[in-house]
């Protein structure tokens, strides 16, 4: 009489020789420091947006006490968000096939039977599946919105940023139980010089299953056909191979030439002074030509003393500065520095009453009719920063549209969207 099939919650179901303590806490302790890296930078990168200032930077306003490290964003070095934020990016999409393999790995525990040995074991299980769960959300809407694809049920922002603190929660709870357990197995192997998988039996096997190895060793292993260290090797190359073709979206030559799975990598879209990338452009942001047409857009500037209203040839008129800076924005991807041209944001300040050393926070306005960031506000120490400038022209010519003629803002270090193009008025002190 033929056998039943196996099923799943049997353990002999799992036969892959790969699966060990060795292998999975190879996988965790990558993921341990990955993870951290992702989640201290998601952090820097949700403060670049001085969510507290004003409510329009604000797209988690029920975030209570999420929010009780956020600080002013800096502008030096005028690279820092495109640090951040590529460090973010190109890292996690890294560790995909890293996660994808340490959830491989585990799986025949996520069938084990009974579901509940205990209240510890049950509060366990609960805690793993928030941690897969939490891990695999975040991953694939990093994912997405780093590819344009906004499949979500909601903004990406506060799905993102609500689901990062469940994780991190678990993965918290995770790490201080499983941490000690993981480097002992390493260790193990490390000592006992045995390859679990080159045909000889693999340590945990000479002796009786511990609870860290139980339902991750198979009673009734395959023929192995790939060693552990050569499985982690083909994880590694996965890895490496991500890195190759994403990272160049996020930093310069050659590997921007690479990056042939990023929307922003490979080589630039154009050619000329304004050749370089952008996110938006006018015909998607709906501006309409005859808003910027030289002769009917205006600038209103207000503060303290009133409001004025500039004309570009007005603007052009004005003491004018010269500042190279980089775009970067929240998807990972960034451009190398520019040189834009433009006038100081401290001096439109100075012509509705405040000083250099005084300008305030200042409120921009877009001709773009709806759509996130359409008003965004800096923080006194972006106003006041020299190179923060209203730019009128980049790398020697006048803006493109897409780049947002006939006046964009520019400011080092801060988020692409804070980077106002298609400016139609700014309001300094009074958010």
């Amino acid at each position: 009489m033929p056998r039943p099939p196996l099923l799943p919650t049997s353990p002999a179901f799992w036969r892959s020789p790969v699966r060990g303590p060795w292998f999975t806490s190879v996988l965790g302790i990558v993921l341990l420091g990955g993870i951290t890296v992702l989640f201290l930078t998601g952090l820097l990168s949700y403060a670049a947006y001085n969510p507290d200032l004003a409510a329009v930077n604000d797209q988690t306003p029920d975030k209570g006490l999420l929010g009780f490290y956020l600080f002013s964003w800096p502008t030096h070095p005028s690279w820092l968000y495109r640090l951040t934020q590529g460090v973010h990016v190109t890292l996690g999409i890294t560790l995909v096939p890293v996660l994808l393999a340490k959830l491989w790995s585990v799986v025949p525990k996520l069938f084990a039977l009974p579901p509940a040995r205990s209240l510890a074991h049950a509060l366990e299980r609960i805690s793993l599946l928030l941690l897969v769960g939490g891990g695999l959300f975040e991953f694939t809407t990093g994912v997405l919105n780093i590819q344009l694809d906004y499949l979500f049920p909601g903004s990406f922002y506060p799905l993102h940023f609500y689901g990062a603190w469940v994780f991190i929660a678990a993965f918290v709870a995770h790490a201080v139980l499983k941490t000690p357990a993981a480097l002992r197995n390493v260790r193990r192997m490390r000592v006992a010089h045995v390859d679990p998988g080159d045909g000889e039996l693999p340590p945990e096997q000479h002796e009786s299953v511990s609870p860290e190895q139980d339902g991750l060793v198979s009673p009734n292993p395959s023929a192995p056909t790939v060693s552990r260290r050569g499985a982690v090797g083909l994880v590694g190359g996965g890895s490496l191979l991500l890195f190759v073709t994403t990272a160049g979206r996020s930093f310069d030559a050659p590997l921007r030439q690479t990056a042939l799975l990023a929307p922003h990598g490979g080589p630039e879209p154009g050619s000329g002074p304004g050749g370089f990338q952008i996110n938006k452009t006018a015909a998607y942001a709906g501006i309409d030509r005859r808003e910027t047409d030289e002769d009917a857009w205006r600038l209103v500037v207000a503060g303290r003393t009133g409001t004025v209203r500039l004309s570009r040839a007005d603007l052009l008129r004005l003491p004018l500065r010269s500042s190279a800076l980089p775009i970067a924005c929240v998807e990972g991807w960034s451009t190398s520095d520019q040189w834009w041209r433009g006038v100081p944001l401290r001096d439109l300040a100075a012509l509705v009453g405040y000083e250099h050393g005084t300008a305030p926070d200042v409120m921009v306005e877009s001709l773009q009719r709806h759509g996130a960031f359409r008003r965004a506000a800096l923080r006194d120490n972006q106003v006041r920063d020299p190179r923060s400038l209203l730019a009128l022209s980049v790398n020697g010519e006048d803006l493109t549209p897409d780049h947002g003629y006939p006046a964009r803002v520019i400011v080092p270090a801060a988020p692409g969207v804070l980077n106002t193009k298609w400016v139609a008025r700014m309001t300094f002190g009074d958010l």
